[in-house]
């Protein structure tokens, strides 16, 4: 039988050394809000983003162009991040460089000519991008080409929409850039604060679980509120407008949530990319902003301007 160590058998006992492993407790989570936001850094990064398209619009407008563009670059090489989880390879040259071109010429074109000059550019990017793809041959052509013009009608085509608001005479295309973007982030503060108040009712449990249907109405009431607001003392036209701009807003900015609640679903990712603190990839930040500009631009470009 094995006899237990003496007590000069037993090993020596010696203090922790400093080079020692320690066991730590696990590391504090950073807190976040019951949305699932770092809400300091959240908050930080927009009002940065927000100074910077403030600040844009009122020391030289083709300024925020170049904002623009930066974003359409930006939108586009998370889009290839993300497509690449489900083996999809975008061709970035030819997208990032027509894109940047339509949102240019939609500017340049100018109230009457732009719209002509965004669907001319739109249509030669998407014939080029398709072209560019033969040099990779016949394997995953379709899949990778159906890719490309999603992407390309899904940022470029709908940021350059924005060009096309800025291109208004005057100082109307500034009013209007406010007015869209007011507008679509009281979309998202509003639902933020009814939802994390009083959200119980899940309103696509599947897509978004936190999106809840008392968030939505505090979405709608929020841009409802900023449309009538802005139009009125802004855009100095007729109120009944600025409710027909919030309660578009509020639909088509919850429908571009979800679409893009879907697609980082189906390629299995949470989000785009963590570029921006507190709020993950661009294009979770953008998916309202591309999905409400086109409606919003319609409705001031025959209505107000």
């Amino acid at each position: 039988m094995t006899q237990p160590p003496s007590p000069q058998q037993q090993p020596e006992q010696r203090p922790p050394q400093p080079t020692d492993p320690v066991d730590h407790p696990p590391a504090e989570a950073v807190k976040t809000s019951r949305a699932g936001r770092n809400l300091p850094a959240a908050i930080a990064s927009g009002v940065g983003l927000g100074a910077a398209i403030i600040l844009s619009l009122v020391i030289w407008k083709p300024a925020f162009m170049l904002i623009v563009v930066a974003a359409v670059l930006v939108a586009v090489w998370e889009m290839h991040r993300g497509l690449q989880a489900r083996g999809i390879d975008l061709p970035q040259e030819p997208l990032m460089l027509g894109g940047s071109i339509m949102v240019v010429v939609a500017f340049l074109g100018g109230r009457d000519d732009g719209p002509d000059a965004l669907i001319t550019a739109t249509a030669v990017t998407a014939l080029v991008t398709m072209l560019w793809l033969l040099r990779r041959g016949v394997e995953g052509y379709v899949q990778n080409a159906t890719a490309s013009v999603f992407t390309l009608i899904y940022i470029p085509f709908l940021g350059s929409f924005v060009a096309l608001l800025l291109a208004e005479d005057g100082s109307d295309g500034v009013k209007g850039i406010v007015t869209f973007v007011v507008i679509t982030v009281a979309s998202d503060i509003g639902g933020y604060v009814a939802g994390v108040l009083f959200g119980k009712h899940p309103m696509a449990p599947v897509i978004s679980p936190k999106k809840s249907w008392e968030g939505f109405a505090g979405s709608a009431l929020a841009c409802v509120a900023a449309g009538v607001l802005l139009v009125v003392l802004l855009l100095g036209s007729d109120w009944w407008i600025g409710v027909l701009l919030g309660l578009i807003a509020v639909v088509m900015a919850t429908l571009g949530d979800l679409c893009e609640s879907v697609m980082k679903r189906d390629l299995g990712i949470k989000d785009m990319s963590q570029i921006i603190p507190g709020h993950g990839g661009l294009m979770d930040r953008l998916d309202s902003l591309l999905a409400t500009i086109a409606p919003i631009w319609l409705v001031l470009h025959y209505l107000v301007f």
